[in-house]
């Protein structure tokens, strides 16, 4: 049995790499047949198609720009190919040296350099370790009124991200909105998207919010997703980001139309929208006779008079009786005397030589060499150093803590969702590495007019990117020829299971004599009748 077993492993072996040659083979007769084709078609082109056809083309994804199609603030696809529309800043940043200070970071609208839609453009971050900044007005402000926010784009780290940031910001609407002096610190209503340094993975939802009695404007931030982020940094495949804002004051954070975050600006921003009602008295202070001690020595404790604060805490075991053949006189280490001395040792400059020391050879017999001493053991006298017992302290206070007194500084605002009008679209970003790839921005009120600009934009890059990856079997195949040991694990997952359905499924159990019967059968009886079974 184990024989065929394994003859049969071997033949599904061999046949898998057979098939694996002859498909290697039919491809390379394929090929040949193709350019004897290609041969023919230049001498008679509509002839040789009704002779010979070739093999169906590979079906593609023809691209198509997205057309706005409903109420829209903002739509931007870059397939015009130019920077129409858009502002490059000519601001400079403030406090930083001023061989950086400058946003002189380069953008170009271009198509990815690995793109599976040709003729599909977008905005792309071209150079690294400089800031840069652009920015395009709406097609009209928007304001948070009775009707949702959703904004959406697509970003491609074409060639990875070290260190550097993919969010948008939304430009608050001021009177003093310049988009040519944008900078960091030009007024936003919402950033928005993805941000990345060493192995901090991050998508920022920040919005800064109004103090109604200050009139000061605080950023808050959403709580981090629960989610696994690294994916969408490290596959280098185009991925969409949307945040959905609704007037009931919840949000949505989604990435390729899967939600990755959610909750309620009143509940899960940090620091909270509405500050508390009380706060502690910053004039309030601990008294000098305030008691925080939960215990204390017990002050009527006497220490016992037999209390031997003197006695060891080890004493000599005098129960213990030197080993037999203990070795007294002979010392543990001896000089190792195939030791020599170094040719340039100066007893002058370097003393007297000694051989280096090794364990005593004689020592290895014995249960020990040297004065014997007896071993320490634990003293039962040993108290140590007196103390008190701890009791309850009778004049326990409890932990003090200053009173509570109303918060001149509280607000409730419960309409967060109300923000502060905008009117523009802006990267403003620093980024160590280049080549980001960004893509149809939109802004809308209208989630089902988002999902169908999401369609014809992002759904296109994503039919596109599936279409063009290998097959299970391709890839698996492909792994295979570059670690070859793989093949091992293809026929032990596919041969090995097969042999043991074959061999549970095609051969019968083996019937053996009901052991209660086995009394009555001679020897000899029982022999015959198990050979019998077994053939």
């Amino acid at each position: 049995m184990r024989l065929c077993v394994a003859l049969l492993s071997l033949s599904l072996c061999l046949g898998l790499m057979g098939h694996v040659r002859a498909q290697e083979e039919a491809d390379d007769v394929e090929m040949d047949v193709e350019d004897a084709i290609d041969d023919m078609r230049e001498e008679d082109v509509e002839e040789e198609e009704e002779k010979a056809p070739g093999p169906p083309p590979v079906p593609t994804v023809t691209y198509r720009a997205p057309e706005p199609m409903g109420e829209h603030y903002f739509a931007e696809s870059f397939d015009k190919g130019t920077l129409q529309g858009w502002v490059l800043s000519q601001a400079k940043k403030d406090g930083i040296d001023e061989e950086i200070a400058k946003y002189d970071g380069k953008w170009e609208v271009e198509e990815m350099k690995d793109t599976k839609l040709p003729g599909d453009k977008g905005l792309v971050l071209k150079s690294k370790a400089k800031h840069h900044a652009i920015s395009a007005l709406l097609l009209r402000p928007f304001t948070f009124d009775t009707k949702p926010l959703i904004v959406q784009y697509e970003v491609n780290f074409q060639t990875g991200i070290d260190c550097g940031g993919a969010y948008v910001k939304l430009l608050a609407q001021t009177p003093d909105l310049d988009l040519e002096e944008f900078v960091d610190k030009t007024p936003y209503t919402i950033m928005f998207g993805p941000d990345k340094c060493g192995e901090d993975y991050k998508l920022h939802f920040i919005f800064r919010h109004k103090n109604p009695k200050t009139g000061e404007f605080e950023e808050k931030h959403a709580k981090k997703p629960d989610a696994d982020l690294r994916t969408y940094y490290t596959d280098k495949k185009t991925h969409l980001y949307t945040l959905v804002l609704n007037p009931d004051n919840s949000f949505e954070i989604l990435i390729d139309q899967t939600v990755v975050n959610s909750g309620s600006l009143l509940n899960d921003m940090t620091p909270p929208i509405n500050p508390p009602a009380e706060i502690e008295d910053p004039d309030d202070h601990k008294p000098e006779d305030w008691d925080e001690r939960p215990k204390i020595q017990d002050p009527d404790s006497v220490k016992p008079e037999d209390w031997d604060e003197d006695a060891p805490a080890k004493i000599p075991d005098e129960d213990a009786v030197k080993p037999d053949g203990w070795l007294d006189e002979e010392p543990e280490y001896i000089g190792d005397p195939d030791a020599l001395k170094p040719e340039d040792w100066d007893e002058d400059m370097d003393g007297e030589w000694e051989a280096p020391q090794i364990p005593n050879p004689i020592c290895e017999t014995a249960p020990g060499c040297g004065p014997w001493e007896r071993p320490m053991i634990d003293n039962p006298n040993y108290k140590g150093k007196w103390k008190p017992p701890m009791i309850d302290n009778p004049n326990y206070q409890g932990v003090w803590k200053p009173r509570k007194i109303p918060n001149p500084d509280f607000f409730e605002d419960l309409h967060p969702f109300r923000m502060t009008p905008f009117s523009a679209v802006g990267l403003e970003l620093w980024s160590m590495s280049s080549d980001i790839f960004f893509d149809n921005f939109f802004v809308t009120s209208d989630r089902t007019v988002a999902e169908r600009w999401a369609a014809d934009g992002w759904g296109l890059k994503k039919a596109a990117e599936g279409a063009a990856e290998p097959g299970l079997v391709n890839q698996m195949i492909t792994a295979a020829e570059e670690r070859p040991w793989l093949w091992i694990v293809y026929v032990l997952t596919v041969a090995l299971p097969l042999v043991l359905i074959i061999v549970f499924c095609c051969t019968g159990k083996v019937k053996y004599p009901d052991l209660n019967e086995w009394p009555r059968m001679d020897l000899q009886t029982h022999h015959s009748q198990t050979k019998k079974n077994q053939v």
